[in-house]
C-alpha cells in the first residue's frame, strides 16, 4: 500500500503515532513494561526521600553554618568545579558538532554548572570591584549562555516529539511523554493545551 503526502496530511496525530509504531522497528533489548515500571516507581522514591531529607537539612545549615568561614582548598575547588565545566562543554560542542543526542545531557548539564558558577562567583565576592565584576560576568555571559545551553536541548526534544507524533504541535513540553510508545500502547496523544 501506498500513502501520498495528502493522506499523511490528512491522518490525526494518533492515525500518525500508530503508522509510526507499525513502521519502526522494536529496539532489541528493550526491558519489559514492568521492568521499567519497577525501575521509575523506585527512582521516584528515591527522589522523593531526598527531597525529604533536604528540607529539614537546608533548614539546619541556615540556623548554624556561621555567616564567616575560611575555606580550605579553595583554589582546587575553583579550578576542579572550572576543569568540571570545560569538560562538559566541549563534550556538548563535540556531541553539537556531530549531531549525536549526547547533546540533549551535555548541554543542560553545562547549562546548570553555568548558573551554580554565577551563583558561587556572585556570593562569594568582595564588595565593589570583585561583586561588580561577578555581576556583570552572570547576567552578561554565564546566565545567558545558561539559558541557550538549557532551553535548546529542550526545544530539540520537543520537535523530535512532535515529528513522531508524540504530542501535538501546540502542546507544552511539559506534556510530552517518555518516547518509548512500544512500552505504552495504551497511552494517546496528548491535545494541546
Amino acid at each position: 500500500m501506498r500513502l501520498t503526502d495528502e493522506e499523511i496530511a490528512a491522518m490525526t496525530p494518533q492515525e500518525r503515532r500508530e503508522l509510526i509504531l507499525r513502521l519502526a522497528p522494536r529496539p532489541a533489548g528493550l526491558p519489559s513494561r514492568r521492568t521499567i515500571d519497577r525501575i521509575r516507581k523506585w527512582r521516584t522514591v528515591l527522589m522523593l526521600v531526598c527531597v525529604a531529607a533536604l528540607i529539614p537539612w537546608t533548614v539546619y545549615l541556615a540556623i548554624t553554618l556561621p555567616s564567616h568561614y575560611v575555606a580550605r582548598n579553595w583554589v582546587a575547588t575553583w579550578v576542579g568545579f572550572d576543569i568540571l565545566l570545560l569538560t562538559m562543554l566541549v563534550l556538548t560542542a563535540l556531541a553539537g558538532w556531530k549531531r549525536k543526542q549526547f547533546v540533549f545531557p551535555t548541554a543542560f548539564a553545562s547549562g546548570v554548572l553555568l548558573i551554580c558558577d554565577a551563583w558561587f562567583d556572585v556570593m562569594t565576592s568582595q564588595r565593589g570591584g570583585d561583586l561588580t565584576q561577578a555581576l556583570l560576568s552572570a547576567f552578561l555571559v554565564e546566565l545567558p549562555l545558561a539559558v541557550v545551553l538549557i532551553a535548546g536541548p529542550l526545544r530539540l526534544l520537543r520537535y523530535v516529539a512532535v515529528r513522531h507524533g508524540m504530542i501535538h504541535p501546540g502542546s507544552h513540553l511539559w506534556r510530552m511523554p517518555i518516547p518509548i510508545p512500544d512500552l505504552y500502547p495504551d497511552q494517546k496523544v496528548p491535545p494541546p493545551t
